[in-house]
């Protein structure tokens, strides 16, 4: 099978943002394709790479041999989440910049034993890590229909969730559901076809299994928080989203590091947000330009967010907090 070619979202407004600089200390905490952190090595950084696909890496390891042999780059299987335990494994410590990209990979997407697709037939698995317990089709088989609701509702914001939840209880009753052209089959019927719908009814669906079997939220936000504890002063932390979920979990968690001045009732103000405080670099998310949504239709729904930490200075004069340096 001829392997599909990852296309880096938004390349040149992720290394600005980043304000990568030779001999700076890196993370790219999905490491995928190694799209972006190849632009980071070539600009004289160091990355530590984190993936939950131990194929990413293989592969990974193979293209950059010589960034690992140069001490350069160092590959890691782990989840974003962990991002504090795998820095500290490493010696990673006061890191200039930190990249989440956290959409698929088109190699995921286009393997189809993978089970992410519905474009192409293959077992109903979704698992990142391969070596996670839980596959798509044993969530399916063993979840009820409130808690298959909740996911689609909660994970996919699909209006139809208790529909199709009620679905997929009825398909299991005479048969396992345990292949994606299955699932898509009967998230079609549910829907009474697919006329006039500008995408498969099945869509949202697959997008709230998939997270749900990865954990994708509850990975994010601990890789959030971790991450932005991990930033040195003036370090930066890049995150691009491709679901209106996880942005918005990226944006609020953002503005409240940003944090924002309260007037009190006796007079002045005082500061109401969390620490590290945070430049928020990008008010409102970033998107790819016309052209590269041309040439990756993939990256079509990708928003970019950036922040950077404030120095110990900076901190104390916005907050009060902390020691004036």
């Amino acid at each position: 099978m001829t392997r599909t070619v990852h296309i880096s979202v938004m390349p040149e407004e992720t290394l600005a943002l980043l304000d990568v600089r030779p001999g700076g200390r890196y993370i790219d905490g999905t490491f995928g394709g190694g799209g972006h952190a190849g632009m980071i090595l070539a600009r004289g950084g160091n990355v530590l790479g984190i993936d939950r696909d131990e194929d990413a890496l293989a592969r990974g390891r193979e293209r950059f041999k010589d960034d690992i042999a140069a001490n350069r780059l160092h590959l890691t299987h782990g989840n974003h989440e962990e991002l504090q335990r795998v820095a500290e494994l490493g010696q990673c410590h006061d890191i200039d910049g930190i990249l989440l990209d956290l959409g698929v990979s088109s190699d995921q997407i286009d393997t189809p034993e993978r089970g992410f697709s519905f474009m192409q037939d293959g077992p109903l698995d979704m698992r990142m890590d391969r070596s996670a317990k839980t596959s798509a089709a044993e969530l399916i088989a063993t979840a009820s229909v409130e808690e298959l609701t909740t996911i689609f509702r909660e994970l996919g914001e699909e209006p139809q969730a208790a529909k199709y939840a009620r679905a997929i209880m009825r398909a299991r009753e005479s048969s396992p559901v345990i292949t994606t052209a299955q699932l898509a089959a009967v998230i079609e019927a549910a829907a009474g076809g697919r006329r006039g719908m500008p995408r498969h009814p099945a869509t949202r669906v697959f997008q709230a299994l998939r997270m749900a079997v990865n954990r994708e939220m509850k990975a994010l936000e601990g890789a959030l928080e971790a991450g932005l504890k991990l930033l040195a002063p003036n370090g930066r932390m890049v995150v691009i989203t491709f679901e209106s979920l996880t942005d918005r979990c990226v944006k609020q968690t953002f503005v409240r590091h940003a944090g924002k001045h309260v007037s009190l009732q006796q007079g002045g103000s005082t500061w109401e947000g969390e620490l590290p405080a945070v430049e928020r670099l990008t008010r409102h998310a970033a998107t790819p330009s016309e052209a590269e949504c041309r040439a990756n239709p993939r990256a079509r729904s990708a928003k970019l967010r950036a922040v950077r930490r404030l120095t110990a200075r900076e901190t104390h004069l916005l907050t009060g907090q902390g020691v004036e340096s």
